[in-house]
């Protein structure tokens, strides 16, 4: 039984999408730091970088948005294969048409929609059975002889785009670290059943469906929606089964939203934001809510409601179960996925046999360790290697999904001397990263016995979305022990009793595991000391100091020395 179970409040969204009471996915979305990955702007280019090829673009953020040459480019149907899809997968190209890389002048697009939305029955034409689709518009060859103007390439971009010229952009990824958001000037508005693509003539249909048949029977419906010139779209696996209208609504619904993205970028200066990508709750809704998913669930009458409504106006057949949560004890409790979710944030995860996953997220990539332990469940060593290695596959591939980690990653399975053992392995990683939706790509384990593998990740992970740096040791996980401050505090000490020869009186302040090191193991270190050079040394404990720190205050003047 697959489920989402939703727990919205005013300050955070949580989403959990359970299966067979175990948690597959999460997310969370705060009512401060909200998502812009898919929103789309009309940005002011500040400065370009030929050393980069990028440019730098302002976007109203903090941050300046980076654009790199190659996504300046209009995208080609070779490039929009290549693209991710919002299902994860690649989009094949089934119908054979044109691509028109220039993209449209500001506005232009927008007047066009604007009267085809005016008269709803020029928007989606009926077509007789007889009746051939219209064909799409071709570019061709200028009468006169003349060569048909060259494809863009990186080098002609400092001569079209210009410093503080306007550039409608859309975010591909979010603000993480230090790094600023990262923006393409191919553009897809993201539907339930298709994506629109308002810069492009590619029409396409996802690689996941796979049946020949409902394969034409799509591409012909794509064909006969009389789209306006200069705008494709891309069927989603969720378009499997759907009428035509059903279809012809969700495009509607783009082509709307872009109109008003539209009038907005016509209205307000540069930098703007033009289109706003839903919030997470009706992010869910749209991308996550397929035919398999058997029940929602969710703890606000609010979220409820916008949820019916979002179902009903994108598929009103919709037979999935809503169930609105009223019991006092809190929803991931009552649905027992509450432990599930704090084991997210552990280093360390368990694996059935015994086995268990050691997971450390630095700042260049994702190291990830499976020690066996106590696995026992094969008949001799390799293949109890093999079972172990197969579950962390299979955990690895969830644990993407819950924390969100990205980038690179490398993994070092417990070492197989069998080669279809490795390749067993290899397989079932490919497996289980089928049903990630971030793109992913994964190489043959080495010789070493290490998997390299890359993770597209659009928004921070689950950890640096949750925590911040702690205050003693600023990220690191650890701090100085006892022993190494007391050592510093008494070089420290040393060099001023040896300067002013006991003279001044000093008052030492330090925290109270400090001091007790001071007290009981350094206690006759320091008296010899205070012998020596003539020192008047007092010791004070401070919870409020640091423990890798400590003051020392002169006591007849009251100052820090």
């Amino acid at each position: 039984m697959k489920q989402i179970i939703i727990n919205h409040e005013k300050l955070q969204t949580r989403i959990a999408l359970v299966e067979d009471g175990t948690i597959q996915e999460y997310y969370t979305e705060t009512s401060e730091k909200k998502r812009i990955v898919g929103s789309v702007f009309n940005g002011k280019i500040t400065n370009l970088e030929p050393s980069l090829q990028a440019a730098f673009v302002d976007i109203g953020l903090q941050k300046n948005a980076f654009l790199h040459y190659w996504d300046m480019i209009p995208a080609t149907k070779e490039m929009l294969e290549k693209e991710q899809s919002p299902d994860s997968g690649n989009d094949d190209i089934e119908i054979p048409d044109t691509t028109d890389v220039e993209a449209p002048e500001n506005g232009s697009l927008g007047k066009s929609l604007i009267s085809l939305l005016s008269n709803p029955k020029g928007l989606f034409k009926e077509t007789k059975k007889d009746d051939k689709p219209p064909p799409r518009p071709r570019s061709r060859r200028p009468r006169g002889g003349k060569k048909q103007e060259k494809t863009v390439d990186v080098s002609d971009i400092p001569k079209r785009f210009k410093v503080k010229s306007d550039v409608i952009v859309q975010v591909t990824k979010g603000p993480i670290g230090t790094k600023g958001p990262r923006v393409t000037t191919n553009l897809s508005i993201p539907g339930r059943y298709v994506v629109l693509l308002p810069n492009s003539t590619h029409l396409g249909i996802s690689k996941k469906i796979e049946d020949r048949a409902e394969r034409q029977r799509l591409k012909t419906i794509v064909r006969n929606l009389n789209l306006p010139s200069r705008m494709g779209l891309i069927c989603r696996t969720a378009v499997m089964g759907l009428s035509e209208k059903a279809i012809a609504i969700d495009v509607r619904f783009l082509l709307e939203k872009w109109i008003a993205a539209e009038q907005t970028m016509e209205k307000k200066k540069s930098p703007v934001c033009i289109y706003q990508e839903p919030n997470l709750l009706e992010q869910t809704i749209r991308d996550s809510l397929t035919h398999d998913i058997d029940e929602i669930v969710v703890d606000s009458k609010k979220a409820y409601e916008l949820i019916r409504y979002n179902i009903r106006k994108l598929d009103k057949k919709d037979q999935t179960r809503i169930k609105l949560y009223n019991s006092p004890k809190p929803i991931f409790q009552s649905y027992n996925i509450h432990n599930q979710i704090q084991a997210i944030y552990g280093r360390l995860i368990p694996l059935p046999s015994g086995g268990e996953l050691c997971i450390d997220e630095t700042e260049a990539l994702i190291a990830i360790d499976i020690n066996s332990k106590k696995s026992r469940g094969g008949k001799d060593h390799p293949e109890t290697i093999l079972n172990t290695n197969l579950e962390a596959a299979e955990e690895i591939g969830r644990q993407f999904r819950l924390r969100n980690v990205g980038g690179l990653v490398i993994i070092d399975f417990i070492d197989m001397r069998s080669r279809k053992d490795r390749t067993d392995v290899q397989e079932k990683m490919r497996e289980v990263l089928s049903r990630d939706r971030a793109k992913t790509k994964i190489l043959p384990i080495s010789k070493l016995g290490l998997m390299e593998m890359t993770r597209q990740r659009e928004y921070e992970s689950l950890q640096d979305a949750t925590f911040v740096n702690c205050n003693y040791c600023n990220g690191k996980g650890l701090v100085k022990s006892s022993i190494t401050i007391s050592i510093e505090l008494q070089r420290r000490l040393q060099e001023l009793l040896r300067r002013d020869r006991g003279t001044t009186p000093i008052r030492v302040l330090v925290h109270p595991t400090v001091l007790a090191r001071l007290k009981e193991d350094d206690a006759s270190v320091l008296e010899s000391m205070e012998k020596e050079f003539g020192g008047d040394l007092t010791f004070r404990a401070d919870p409020d100091i640091h423990h890798e720190e400590f003051e020392l205050i002169n006591m007849r003047s009251g100052k820090k020395i």
